[in-house]
């Protein structure tokens, strides 16, 4: 004789958002404005036009949020602008904070 199943397994799948993070884009006297488009172009993926608002931002108000991420997407992407500027011998800064 087969048993009868008088039951169901039920579960509850609960999915939770990743806490999103600003990126914090500062203005300085020495890193180019091109260096800084060039950046929000390339790395944070605006367009031509979006980067240069957000440049001017930036450099009127001395600081300006670049873009909200999941804080490891916002961490390698500050860490890749941080090391360019480096390179090109930049006193750029981004920081990372709680949206």
């Amino acid at each position: 004789m087969a048993v009868k199943d008088d039951f169901k397994e039920r579960t509850d799948i609960k999915v939770k958002e990743p806490r999103h993070y600003n990126v914090l884009m500062f203005n300085d006297d020495f890193t180019t404005m091109e260096f800084v488009v060039n950046i929000l172009i390339d790395i944070f993926n605006k367009d031509e036009i979006t980067a240069n608002t957000l440049m001017m931002s930036v450099h009127k108000a001395g600081r300006a949020v670049v873009g909200t991420y999941p804080l490891d997407i916002a961490n390698t992407k500050v860490n890749e602008a941080l090391a360019r500027a480096r390179a090109e011998g930049f006193p750029f800064r981004m920081t990372v904070e709680g949206a």
